[in-house]
């Protein structure tokens, strides 16, 4: 049994389920921007989509992330001492970007929110939604060097 190979695999899972919860909240954020927009007889601005589908970028980041640990883990079929580093790094890194998916999922929603009330500051919103995908852009690199 290769566990580091087993790290590999949860790394991109636990992401993938950030990511899942993320984009819910930001879509209902969305969804309800849209729906007082509807109300007022506003027009609904599309770009609202941007918040909704930021998280969805961690998956993509457990993904590389866990390409880059597969080949460590087949060079380290030996040694298991690095198998179990790569099995601790899946379980941190993974939630790392999961945690970083669902932070970025809210800060989408209040997005969505204030722009779908006011019409201004996307700019503003955009920049904190990104502040959140930092931490999941930092697991992966620390990840790939570690």
């Amino acid at each position: 049994m290769n566990w580091g190979m087993i790290g590999a695999g949860v790394v991109m899972g636990i992401a993938a389920m950030g990511s899942a919860i993320g984009i819910g909240i930001a879509g209902q954020g969305a969804i309800g921007a849209w729906k007082r927009c509807y109300l007022n007889n506003k027009q609904a601005p599309f770009l609202l989509v941007v918040f909704a589908g930021a998280p969805l970028t961690q998956t993509i980041y457990g993904f590389l992330l866990m390409n880059s640990m597969k080949a460590k883990a087949l060079e380290a079929v030996a040694d298991k001492a690095t198998q179990f580093f790569l099995l601790g790094l899946g379980f941190a890194a993974g939630l790392a970007m999961c945690m970083s998916a669902i932070a970025q999922g809210k800060a989408g929603a209040a997005g969505s929110d204030a722009l779908g009330e006011t019409g201004k500051g996307f700019t503003n919103y955009i920049m904190v939604v990104g502040l959140c995908e930092t931490v999941a852009l930092f697991a992966m690199v620390f990840g790939m060097i570690a």
